[in-house]
């Protein structure tokens, strides 16, 4: 390799400083809003945490789904998927501001709140600060445990050719598949779900790992083409590979729907007095303005678009739909736990709302290409593999 930086180099290196720019002048302002309005200040990072959250722990199961199933568009983003599962720890630090204010979040952590109602009783149990906080840690911990292992026996098998490392690689997958959408699905029943502790939903785990995973696409198709521009990559990188993550993303956007509209339907239907007024709350005071965006541009605009075989081989296109999505995937997070905190009122948008996603998001960009640079950006072994490259190319 030559010593002079590749355009694609220089290129990352500007992304890097410019977000790792925006991450800090972000929580820069964050602060300030902290110190005014420190309420406001929990509520939007939570939803920023959320909306970050999921690339990162999409990228865990994409990681894990393709050494059970194998396929040629998980060896052209694995190299993503595996420096996205690295900031794994980060969010673990970023959960820490939403630990401090619990009470600021949850009115279940009030025992006065609790004593007054004989519904919080009943989930007291479940619902206290300290075994919310014991299960956060466990969360993180496995989730933890499981990338960490990935990228190590994933780095040691494309190093030495390590088959057992490989053989782990499968075994630790099949079980961490479900440890993953067991962990997730409480993790979203404990902190999005019991803001309104009253309603519940055993699916409502599930749209949140279903929205994870089309994060992720969104994340990786969108740095796939834009490296499938540059040499050696050009060789790397295959219509057909773009066309298979079209499909992909199709499907995520089809189970979306499928599992928004399954949900709706059956509480819906079953117009129970303890389950309705949370659909009742996101569907009036301007709330259902959202619903309709969401029902439009995160459904029917992306499947219409995807449905066409010339959309998904095109990697421009493909990248133009998974930006698009990924920008929406923050207002389906919006509906989700905003009106939590409206009390049956309209939409309050906040600036920092807006200056969280940022803040957050700063930082995790920054962190994800870092950990692309020094790294093969192709797995030697898969280059070998395949036929595709003689050395895999380092950033």
């Amino acid at each position: 390799m030559s010593e002079e930086r590749s355009p694609l180099t220089n290129t990352l290196s500007r992304a890097e400083r410019v977000a790792f720019t925006v991450g800090a002048v972000g929580c820069a302002a964050l602060a300030i809003g902290f110190f005014t309005d420190s309420g406001q200040f929990y509520q939007s990072y939570l939803m920023a945490f959320l909306f970050w959250l999921a690339p990162t722990l999409g990228s865990l199961a994409f990681v894990m789904l393709h050494q059970l199933t194998g396929g040629g568009w998980g060896f052209a983003i694995r190299r993503l998927l595996e420096a996205a599962v690295r900031n794994v720890p980060y969010m673990a630090l970023a959960f820490l501001p939403l630990a401090l204010g619990a009470t600021h979040l949850y009115e279940w952590a009030h025992a006065d709140v609790v004593a007054a109602d004989e519904i919080l009783q009943h989930k007291s149990a479940y619902l206290n600060l300290p075994f919310f906080f014991a299960r956060a840690l466990f969360y993180f911990g496995v989730w933890i445990a499981l990338g960490w292992s990935i990228v190590h026996l994933s780095a040691r098998y494309d190093r030495w050719l390590d088959v057992s490392a490989l053989r782990k690689l499968k075994a630790l997958s099949a079980g961490g598949i479900l440890a993953y959408v067991v962990t997730m699905s409480f993790a979203a029943f404990d902190w999005g779900m019991s803001l309104e502790p009253h309603w519940f939903s055993t699916i409502y785990g599930v749209h949140f790992v279903v929205g994870q995973g089309l994060s992720t696409l969104c994340v990786a198709i969108f740095f796939a083409a834009h490296i499938s521009k540059h040499e050696p990559f050009t060789r790397w990188y295959e219509k057909a590979h773009f066309h298979d993550l079209g499909n992909l993303m199709l499907a995520f956007v089809m189970l979306w729907a499928y599992i928004s509209f399954s949900q709706f339907l059956i509480i819906w239907s079953g117009n129970l007095p303890e389950e309705t007024p949370w659909y009742l709350h996101r569907t009036d005071h301007g709330w259902q303005g959202i619903a309709l965006f969401l029902v439009a541009f995160h459904f029917f605009v992306p499947f219409s678009i995807l449905l066409t075989r010339k959309s998904k081989r095109n990697a421009t296109i493909l990248a133009k739909v998974a930006v698009a999505v990924f920008l929406i995937r923050y207002a389906d997070i919006y509906w989700l736990i905003a009106p939590a905190f409206a009390h049956g009122g309209g939409i309050h948008l906040s600036w920092m709302d807006v200056v969280a996603p940022l803040a957050l998001g700063g930082l995790w960009l920054g962190l994800f290409v870092r950990n692309l640079r020094g790294r093969p950006l192709v797995s030697l072994q898969d280059a070998k593999l395949l036929g595709k490259l003689e050395e895999a190319p380092v950033l």
